[in-house]
């Protein structure tokens, strides 16, 4: 029986829930599509659909299946790609995710520390939020991804070494708050946050207002910002108040950035790639990832190098350290 086509067909009349339907995506006619099913719950051993009623309907063990199948199928595709990659000879790629405010030369000194650490490997970098960082990974179409913590680690992820850089706030260089030479979060009373889109990074948007409630500030209002440009334009057009690296502030003169009382905010960032079938440079990119967040320090080139690879590796679903942040600034 040929598994992967009977999933493949399981999967769009589990979607349809209706074989007259399904067999029209498949590009089938109804009796065989009902025929390959019952080939599937036989080889199986399990009923997947309830067909007692008018209405089909997914049994629990159809259910399960439905969960499982896309990751069965996945892996497949990364075989049958791998072994098409080796038949032609081409050299192998990393998909590696970044997030958008990585700085240009955090992002040279990545390539610069991969290139050392894998000659011949080719690092294909795109420019993601975490959240859609890690949605690829699920979908198989990242390798690894570089994302902002906290991250959810049950689902088939590893991350590397996790590198924190401190946040202060960034305000208007008139505002009476830049004579303070530190800030408490309960300072920014009455002041609008500006702040990145919870879609980008769920769980460090709500930890950050989780925060600023514990600590005693509750923004009037959170207005959001997608790059670190827009954000100072809001800063200085709106009196608002930002949580920021030391760096970011340096981008805009007519700003301030000042610490925070206690150094209650830390972004932290990691690269994240699956549990399942890893890139075999994954473990490598976030090592060299997290040295390159870390520190200015030059990477230095390993005595052994990686051999090139010779296969673009795909993997099957699964994703942590957020790129933003970088250590080793001056606290000024």
């Amino acid at each position: 029986m040929d598994l992967a086509r009977h999933l493949r067909q399981f999967l769009v009349v589990a979607d349809e829930l209706h074989f007259g339907r399904a067999a029209e995506r498949l590009g089938i006619a109804q009796p065989p599509l009902s025929q390959a099913i019952q080939r599937l719950e036989r080889e199986l051993g399990v009923e997947l659909f309830d067909r007692s009623r008018r209405q089909v309907t997914l049994t629990v063990a159809g259910r399960l299946l439905t969960a499982e199948a896309p990751t069965l199928l996945a892996a497949e595709d990364r075989i049958r790609l791998v072994l098409r990659k080796v038949a032609d000879g081409e050299i192998g790629t990393l998909r590696a995710g970044v997030p958008p405010e990585l700085p240009a030369a955090t992002l040279q000194a990545l390539l610069a520390g991969m290139a050392a650490r894998t000659p011949g490997l080719d690092v294909d970098l795109h420019e993601l939020t975490s959240a859609e960082q890690l949605r690829m990974l699920a979908e198989a179409r990242l390798d690894i991804g570089l994302v902002h913590h906290p991250v959810d680690l049950s689902e088939g992820l590893r991350a590397g070494p996790v590198v924190g850089v401190r946040l202060g706030v960034v305000l208007p260089r008139t505002s009476s708050l830049a004579r303070l030479r530190e800030l408490a979060l309960a300072d920014l009373t009455g002041h609008d946050l500006a702040l990145f889109p919870r879609a980008t990074a769920p769980a460090w948007y709500d930890e950050i207002l989780d925060t600023c409630r514990a600590h005693g500030f509750t923004p009037a209002a959170v207005r959001h910002a997608r790059n670190p440009d827009f954000l100072l334009g809001l800063v200085l057009a709106r009196g608002c108040v930002a949580f920021e690296p030391e760096t970011t502030a340096r981008r805009e003169t007519r700003v301030a950035w000042r610490p925070l009382a206690g150094a209650v905010l830390e972004r932290r960032t990691s690269a994240v790639w699956p549990t399942r079938s890893p890139h075999p440079a994954a473990a490598t990119f976030g090592t060299t990832a997290a040295a390159v967040l870390d520190g200015p320090a030059p990477l230095p080139r390993p005595a052994d190098p990686v051999q090139p690879w010779n296969v673009v590796y795909s993997r099957s679903p699964a994703v942590g350290q957020q790129a933003g942040g970088q250590a080793g600034e001056d606290r000024g």
